[in-house]
């Protein structure tokens, strides 16, 4: 078993925190892991990525070949595009809905909306709005781990026990609604895609 992810979204959006939950989930599972991250300006929006590949087997290099991730989860819909060239054929987009504007020229959405449309295996939802109407506007993140999640192989329980994990000194209150907002997107992409 064997999973290429590329994480990418702009600074401040809880790509780090995202990658921190998969790789606490597939360390626990007794997975081989490897990470490569690259972090933008947070304070100017910068964009920021990660490559995590998750193994049963040793992982040699922790970058993604071009045309071999499985799963692009992108927490800004523009920043799922600069990633395209990584998906393999087969491999989901799995991308949050919600601009984020740092660039003066950013395109115009429906135009985003449409590239990602052109995709075999897309996923696109507005975890922005799913997290304020938990109460968690903060949570975004998790909704879009929770989106991804059938296409990682790896359970939703070890998912949810690792978000448990990575927020524990952040209370029981944060902890209940990282998980709400996992299972909101989880929920979102059981009820309307299938592998």
């Amino acid at each position: 078993m064997k999973t290429d992810i590329i994480l990418a979204g702009v600074g401040g959006q809880g790509i780090l925190s995202i990658a921190a939950t998969i790789g606490a989930a597939a360390v626990e599972r007794g997975m081989y892991l490897k990470q490569a991250e690259t972090h933008g300006m947070s304070q100017r929006g910068g964009a920021v990525q990660s490559h995590l590949r998750i193994s049963d087997q040793p992982v040699a290099s922790d970058l993604i070949p071009l045309g071999k991730a499985d799963v692009i989860l992108s927490v800004e819909p523009m920043e799922s595009l600069r990633y395209l060239p990584w998906l393999s054929p087969g491999g989901w987009l799995v991308s949050n809905s919600t601009v984020f504007e740092n660039i003066p020229d950013y395109p115009d959405f429906h135009l985003i909306r449409e590239e990602i449309g052109r995709l075999p295996h897309a996923v696109l939802l507005d975890a922005d709005t799913m997290a304020k109407e938990l109460g968690n506007p903060r949570g975004s993140n998790m909704v879009m781990l929770g989106a991804a999640t059938p296409f990682l192989q790896l359970p939703p329980d070890d998912l949810k026990k690792a978000i448990a994990f990575i927020f524990k000194r952040k209370g029981e209150a944060v902890i209940e609604a990282n998980i709400r907002a996992f299972e909101a997107g989880y929920g979102f992409t059981q009820a309307s895609h299938t592998r």
